[in-house]
């Protein structure tokens, strides 16, 4: 099964444009979730390992900063073209190792190569400004600059699309980089290596260490003085760890981290619209992404239409191997996620929810839990303050507009919130309202390569794609002169 897909796919650490054996010679296994069977071993980088691609990127710097922007950018629009041309096999190398059904795994694969072909087009546009100061007629001549080596930290439930929205925008920019994949899915980025570098990107500039040791190996990186910014997706937890540790250097940080996202359905809202949002907004990746709806607050004039409409539609997914034809629902990444699932429900059951669909993992081979609606859950119900990361969609009622705004914000977390409404004026004002990064109105998906990702409060710090992506990888220099 995995024989001719994986034979081609590398193993070992790419640093500095060459494929190397870690220099303990450690390895670890890659699972495929939905057997649980091995299906490759992939070298394990050290921190000795750690410094070898740090010296490879900054010696790839000066080189790829003084690329004009034009010869970047047309270097990311053929890494564009050359995933899009090898789709099918990416997608399906997605699936084997993360899980995530086969037509999940394509819609990754084309946002994914989306992210070199937009920076492909801002590359050229990394625009200055002269001004005069108004006090002493000086000339204000303002340029941004490449910041330097850029370590980047990617999670496994987009293994492509998590690496390439960093790995587009620094390259923009002009910057080397380090990345460090999930251990659970480390095969992606280790097959789009042979694909960069037939795009023509250099030795050095795009460098590849998975490693069991994250900790230390990131670590050492983070107090590497060459290493200038750290882009990190992941868990909040994780993020505040990281944070602590680029303070030591005052390292530059791009942090996209966890989400706790409501999704509120007013009772003008189009319910069928709404339902097509609601399996968007939950169901992408099977619920496993920090965008997930994870509170459903619905009027309790529409709950029952809003409930019943979409149990019917989460029961109508057919759950099982990613690979096979009209699977929708494939596996949780691991054994820990899929627990972590179990506690939740089983924790807001005990607590007097009501189970519609769902609500009960197979026996069996995989990490399979099916899609699970649960209603009557209790404002203490677990599910409410912590990300599912599973099919699960809870939901509760509200009575008014002031009542569900507040119980929304509710949280440490403030990347996405959505809404669905009838009535334009509600909806941007709600939105206005809801102490987040970005809102989805009367939209179940809110990720777009040309739209600035992000969130506020414990979501995280600056922002992914559009303009703001690449400017996460640029220092700002000022030039005070007369003429």
């Amino acid at each position: 099964m995995y024989d001719n897909l994986l034979a081609n796919v590398p193993t070992d650490l790419w640093i500095g444009g060459q494929w190397k054996k870690a220099s303990d010679g450690a390895r670890f296994d890659v699972i495929d979730p939905a057997t649980e069977k091995v299906i490759a071993s992939v070298a394990s980088a050290t921190v000795d390992d750690a410094k070898a691609a740090v010296d490879a990127a900054q010696a790839a710097f000066p080189a790829w900063a003084a690329k004009k922007p034009r010869e970047r950018a047309e270097i990311l629009r053929k890494a564009y073209e050359i995933i899009m041309r090898d789709a099918e096999r990416f997608a399906k190398i997605i699936t084997v190792e993360n899980g995530k059904a086969l037509s999940d795994s394509r819609g990754e694969v084309a946002y994914a190569a989306e992210f070199f072909r937009w920076y492909a087009e801002e590359a050229v546009r990394n625009n200055g400004s002269v001004s005069m100061a108004p006090a002493s007629g000086a000339r204000i001549f303002v340029q941004h600059k490449p910041a330097g080596v850029a370590v980047l930290v990617t999670p496994w439930n987009f293994p492509a699309a998590m690496a390439t929205r960093k790995i587009g925008p620094a390259l923009a920019a002009g910057c080397p980089v380090v990345l460090k994949p999930a251990s659970d899915t480390p095969l992606t980025m280790l097959a789009l290596m042979p694909a960069l570098e037939e795009a023509g990107v250099p030795p050095g500039v795009v460098n590849v260490i998975p490693s069991r040791s994250s900790g230390k190996v990131v670590s050492a990186m983070l107090h590497d003085m060459r290493v200038r910014v750290v882009s990190f997706t992941g868990s909040t937890e994780v993020g505040r760890k990281l944070l602590h540790e680029a303070a030591d250097n005052i390292v530059k940080p791009a942090m996209e981290l966890g989400g706790n996202a409501p999704f509120l359905v007013f009772e003008d809202a189009d319910i069928d619209a709404a339902i097509d949002g609601a399996m968007v907004a939950k169901m992408r990746n099977m619920g496993e992404a920090c965008t997930a709806a994870n509170r459903f607050y619905v009027h309790e004039a529409v709950h029952d239409e809003f409930a019943r409409k979409l149990t019917a539609k989460m029961a109508g997914l057919k759950m099982g191997n990613g690979l096979d034809d009209g699977v929708m629902l494939g596996p949780l990444v691991n054994q820990e996620g899929r627990d972590k699932v179990i506690e939740l429900v089983e924790d807001a059951t005990s607590k007097g929810a009501k189970v519609l669909t769902g609500g009960k993992a197979p026996e069996g081979v995989g990490y399979f839990y099916p899609a699970t609606v649960l209603t009557n859950v209790s404002d203490d119900a677990k599910m409410l303050s912590e990300e599912i990361f599973g099919p699960v969609a809870s939901i509760q009622t509200f009575k008014s507009e002031d009542e569900v705004i507040k119980r929304a914000n509710d949280t440490e977390y403030g990347l996405v919130a959505y809404l669905y409404t009838k009535d334009i004026s509600r909806g941007l004002r709600v939105s206005e309202k809801l102490d987040f990064g970005m809102i989805g109105l009367n939209r179940g998906l809110v990720s777009d390569p040309a739209a600035p990702f992000g969130g506020t409060k414990q979501s995280g710090l600056g922002r992914e794609g559009a303009q703001e992506g690449m400017k996460e990888f640029l220092e700002t220099q000022y030039v005070s002169m007369t003429w």
